[in-house]
Parts: C-alpha cells; structure tokens; sequence
C-alpha cells in the first residue's frame, strides 16, 4: 500500500466504521418483536447488502477500504455509481438499520446513528480524495450523481 494512503489523516474513519459495527454486536433482548419488523428487518438487510455488493462488484480490484481510492484505480461512474457516489456506505448503512430494527436495542439504534455520521463523514472526505484524483471528471460526475441518496455536488 502507498505509504500517503496509509497515513492518510481521514483513515481514522476507517477504524470508526469497524468498531461501530463490532458494537452492532452488542447482546441483550429485544424490547420489541413482531413478524411484520422480522419481516421489514429482513427487507433491509438483504436489500441494503445487496445496494453494497453492487458496488464491490463495479469496483472490482479496485476496492480500498481506506478513505483516498487506489493509485492508478479509474474514476467509476457506471453501474450502481450511476445512481449513487457512495453505494456501498448507503448499503451498508440500510442494512444495519435492518439489523437494528431486528435486535431491537434502544442502544443499538445510538450506534446505528453514529455509525451513518461516520460514514456521511467518510464520504466527504472520500470525495475530496477522488477530486484531488479525478479532478474535473469527478466534479462532472459529483454535478450529476447524489454522494448517498441526495446532494449533487461538491460540498
């Protein structure tokens, strides 16, 4: 790995997203519980991992888990990126709140919650990364296509 990348300051994000998700794991009984939230639950899992695995697969070998792309990586802007800058933290972050609507934990839901600001977080620095690569390509493609669901642009 590029030493510049490893070091890179917006890497603690990074390590955020992953404790955040391990604190997912947290045990305790639910507080509530019903077919039709196991049911939705479900739906947001399987639809938020599968918004997630479109865009590991558009990205290929040139997945980094770190917050500037891959040297020499090219600018995606097709499949699932055609619809979202981001897919993989907006799938990620629908299918935890799928996993927090089925565990049911009040703090579950703080975690959750903390977990989708680390990750707006982390795809705005990410966007400066990708600008300082791409330059005016990924500012024409910013103009177009929402960072998560909504906001165009550079901001």
């Amino acid at each position: 790995m590029d030493a510049r990348v490893r070091w890179d300051r917006g890497n603690w994000l990074v390590w955020a997203q992953f404790a955040l998700f391990l604190l997912l794991l947290l045990p305790g009984d639910p507080l509530w519980s019903a077919t039709w939230i196991t049911v939705l639950a479900a739906l947001l899992v399987a639809a938020g991992l599968g918004v997630a695995v479109a865009g590991f697969a558009v990205l290929g070998r040139d997945l980094v888990v770190w917050v500037a792309p891959k040297p020499d990586a090219p600018l995606r802007t097709d499949g699932i990126y055609r619809l979202t800058r981001n897919p993989i933290y907006l799938g990620l972050m629908i299918a935890a709140a799928g996993w927090v609507l089925w565990r049911a934990r009040i703090e579950l839901v703080v975690v959750w919650l903390l977990l989708c600001v680390v990750l707006v977080i982390k795809a705005h620095v990410e966007q400066r990364r990708l600008l300082d690569a791409f330059g005016d390509d990924y500012l024409a493609y910013a103009e177009r296509t929402p960072l998560l669901l909504f906001g165009r642009g550079i901001r």
